[in-house]
């Protein structure tokens, strides 16, 4: 069964803004600045967000510090960011995106998504763990629009 994780939330800048802002995610501070569970960030082949390049990542998700390397397999520059974890993550998390969409001339539609791949019993197993981890997106993406909103 495939569950979708998403959010989207307007934010008042380009989707140029938004998307210099994720490339230039090279850092812990800069990772940590974007939501306080978010540990570590760094890059283990190629450049931030272009195709074939590898991030590794540290974030608590509740409560708990995940490590995770992700694989970037598509980008659209100024629109679209895809990307999927590396085994043994990508058994359950087969993708996950951050798109941009344009609203008007100085706005955009920040959504992002992730899909999980579960079995019914793990569903009832793990809602606490699935809530925590929608709250997690939603609050990335308010804390990426007061962080955009507040550089203009």
């Amino acid at each position: 069964m495939l569950i979708t994780l998403e959010d989207s939330i307007e934010i008042k800048t380009t989707p140029e803004k938004v998307f210099e802002w994720l490339i230039q995610l090279r850092h812990k501070e800069a990772y940590q600045a974007w939501h306080p569970d978010h540990v570590d960030i760094h890059w283990i082949k190629g450049e931030p967000f272009q195709i074939g390049s590898i991030v590794y990542f540290e974030e608590y998700l509740h409560g708990r510090l995940h490590k995770v390397k992700f694989l970037c397999t598509k980008i659209v520059p100024n629109r679209e960011i895809e990307y999927r974890p590396l085994f043994p993550w990508s058994i359950f998390t087969p993708k996950s995106s951050f798109v941009m969409e344009p609203k008007g001339k100085k706005s955009c539609i920040f959504t992002a998504t992730s899909y999980l791949r579960l079995g019914p019993l793990f569903l009832k197993i793990a809602k606490k763990r699935l809530d925590a981890t929608m709250k997690h997106i939603k609050e990335e993406g308010e804390n990426l629009k007061r962080i955009l909103e507040k550089v203009q």
